[in-house]
């Protein structure tokens, strides 16, 4: 084998659709470099066990650890990208797995043939295939949510369905979700006749035998649905039809708006269809009383799926209610079937019997063993797919711990007690940090960083006391600073809010209240009603709830992102003879444990921070000028707490006028000065010819 692959860049796995770099190809893409190692992802495991054998500091140990991670991060993301765009150019096709439409690139569903708008290859692979079609590359997505058919399947407590082709998997359906296949007999006996493959050399042979039925079925007044595997093959068959003049009306993931209209023609005397998989799947093509003498609708397979169930599909759209009909499939051994699944056995059988251009097999045997390398394929991929829930499964459990802690912020009628805990839990952690190090100084620090406060004991205290005490004293602490700080900014806010709901409360619905942890400001949408009513205590509540919120979903977001690359890595283990799901599973529990002592953390660090912003005299002045300049985001329209409230990841309904607010207290509304009067900045110039120039 190495004397074939020693001249090869690289070697492709289409079963697998994968790509791996040979010497030779790895050595190529080095060549431009001075680095040899530049495309080889370094052994981390072991550069880290030679660096713990080096007489170093400890703060050096760790700079040299954090510059081997930060390296294999830059090499493997390097890696990546290459193998991403050498997949999109060699296992990607125009036109099979993806169509450009509007300067898009767009996915073809290989089940069904219709585009899948709005979805996106994820890893960088979208991004790869339009640079290889030299259309605008989009940015790369984030994944914020995630969750697999099958585990949001198992969210119901009841599940039934019903479809033509679900027998060829009743073991997925048991195995899966406990779900039995019931077969209901047809209401009529079904009188299309099913005909055995037709098998030829090469896919040219098989094309122009292809085209020749068509004719002759035609001549017999009979229409024809020609089912193809993409549109390319659509496309070719629609080329051949236009050589012999035979008009016709092609159906594929391009022009899969006039499907309707396609399909209610197909049933006509003499009308030939060309559709990928969809073909009309789910209604009944209708037949004129002369299509039905002439012996119903032909159906025509250019190639067998891998799938049985959408051939079975295919065939089905003939003989509905017990119409006449029949279905042949065309095959060749250059398909991807026959050629990634045993066709050895057939071509030798071909040469032996010395078959001739043009010539074909049909026979049941040869029919059965096309049918088992599909059975094969199937089996294969149901593997895949149960190997995927089992690692979703495991994210399952996670999300559901997340998912109910968003509900609890999202609802509000627990936040109090989601915030204690969270504040326990920390504390919990700092202290069990600091005593593993037995490092006073860290407690400190940590204790500064998180809860704003300082440490309520003594460095004596902190070595003598057991570690649930000090995490009692320090949680109790930092509950206490929250209240007062809670307690100042209501009694802040509540002064202004009075005063706008006193003087404007006819007119807003909505106001946003800036917060500040000291980094960041915090545009908080609260309604005013309810505000004034509660002496601002809404005002608090909506501040705790969207900053969980907030701090929630950027957490779980960066969490799924580490997942996924925790699922990549995992796979060599099995290289060591070790179950990569094994090790996902227990690595995955750590980051997780960590993700949540991180959003602990974040969230408290923000809330026990919580103040409204002051400004210096002298920038309150400036800043007035400042924004007097610009009256048009004075106006009060109905959506703009919408959206600034979006915009800082609070996305909340706005009822009657209101508008984004930019100092500490509500920003009221003044009288847009006209061009020729003085300009409100004190400059002394006509306003056309200061702050409104150009307006």
């Amino acid at each position: 084998m190495h004397i074939a692959t020693d001249e090869l860049y690289f070697v492709i796995d289409e079963k697998n659709k994968s790509i791996e770099l040979t010497d030779k190809g790895i050595d190529t893409l080095t060549g431009s470099t001075d680095d040899p190692t530049f495309f080889v992802l370094p052994d981390v495991g072991t550069e880290i066990a030679e660096l713990e054998k080096e007489n170093l500091s400890q703060e050096e140990k760790q700079q040299r650890k954090d510059d081997i991670l930060s390296n294999f991060s830059i090499k493997s993301e390097r890696v990546h990208t290459v193998h991403q765009l050498l997949k999109a150019y060699t296992l990607f096709e125009k036109d099979v797995d993806y169509i450009i439409d509007n300067n898009e690139v767009k996915i073809v569903d290989e089940q069904t043939g219709r585009v899948m708008e709005g979805r996106r290859w994820s890893d960088g692979l979208h991004q790869a295939v339009e640079a290889k079609e030299n259309v605008k590359v989009e940015g790369a997505t984030q994944t914020f949510a995630t969750i697999t058919l099958q585990n949001y399947f198992r969210m119901y407590n009841k599940l039934s369905g019903m479809t033509g082709t679900a027998e060829t998997e009743a073991g997925e359906f048991w195995n899966i979700y406990k779900l039995d296949v019931v077969v209901i007999p047809t209401n009529k006996p079904v009188a299309r006749i099913d005909m055995n493959d037709r098998i030829y050399r090469t896919k040219r042979e098989k094309y122009n035998a292809v085209i020749d039925e068509i004719v002759r079925l035609v001549g017999e007044g009979r229409p024809v649905l020609v089912g193809t595997t993409s549109v390319e093959i659509s496309e070719l068959l629609s080329r051949m039809l236009n050589l012999r003049h035979i008009p016709h009306q092609v159906l594929n993931a391009k022009l899969h708006q006039h499907e309707a209209e396609v399909i209610a023609e197909a049933g006509r005397k003499g009308v030939v269809t060309i559709a990928t998989n969809m073909a009309g799947r789910g209604t009944d093509i209708k037949l004129t009383p002369e299509v039905k003498e002439a012996g119903g609708l032909a159906i025509i397979g250019t190639e067998r799926h891998e799938s049985r169930r959408v051939d079975r599909q295919l065939r089905g759209r003939a003989g509905r209610q017990g119409d006449p009909g029949s279905s042949v499939f065309y095959v060749s051994l250059e398909d991807d079937l026959m050629r990634m699944f045993g066709s050895e056995r057939i071509a030798s059988v071909m040469d032996r019997m010395g078959f001739q251009e043009g010539e074909m097999i049909e026979h049941s045997m040869i029919s059965n063993s096309i049918e088992r390398a599909q059975k094969k394929v199937e089996e294969n991929n149901f593997g895949i797919r149960k190997r995927l829930i089992e690692y979703d499964d495991v994210m399952n459990q996670q999300r559901n711990v997340i998912y109910a802690k968003r509900r609890h912020a999202l609802n509000g009628e627990r936040i109090g007690v989601d915030i204690t805990n969270m504040i326990y839990d920390s504390a919990e952690s700092i202290v069990a940090d600091a005593r593993d190090a037995m490092d006073y100084e860290m407690l400190q620090y940590e204790t500064m960083q998180v809860f704003a406060i300082e440490v309520p004991f003594d460095e004596e205290t902190f070595r003598s006391t057991r570690e649930e005490k000090l995490a009692d004293q320090l949680a109790e602490a930092a509950i206490d600073s929250f209240k007062r700080r809670m307690d100042k900014l209501t009694t802040v806010v509540n002064p202004v809010v009075q005063k706008v709901y006193e003087e404007k409360g006819a007119m807003y619905e909505n106001i946003l209240i800036p917060i500040t942890d000291g980094k960041k400001v915090y545009n908080i949408a609260v309604n005013l009603k309810k505000a004034a009513e509660t002496d601002s205590k809404e005002v608090i509540r909506e501040f705790e709830k969207r900053m969980l919120l907030y701090v929630i979903d950027d957490e779980w977001k960066e969490h799924l992102r580490q997942l996924d690359d925790l699922k990549q890595s995992v796979q060599n283990a099995s290289y060591e003879q070790k179950d990569p799901l094994l090790i996902y599973k227990l690595e995955s529990f750590g980051i997780f444990k960590r993700m949540l002592d991180s959003l602990n953390r974040r969230a408290i660090a923000i809330l026990l921070r919580g103040q409204i912003p002051q400004q210096q005299p002298q920038n309150v002045q400036q800043a007035a000028a400042q924004q007097r300049s610009d009256y048009s985001r004075y106006r009060t329209q109905k959506d703009a707490v919408q959206s600034a409230a979006q915009q800082s990841g609070m996305a909340q309904a706005a009822g009657r006028d209101t508008r984004e607010m930019q100092r500490p207290e509500p920003i009221r509304v003044e009288k847009k000065p006209r061009p020729n009067d003085p300009c409100p900045c004190g400059s002394g110039k006509k306003y056309k010819q200061c702050h409104g120039k150009g307006l």
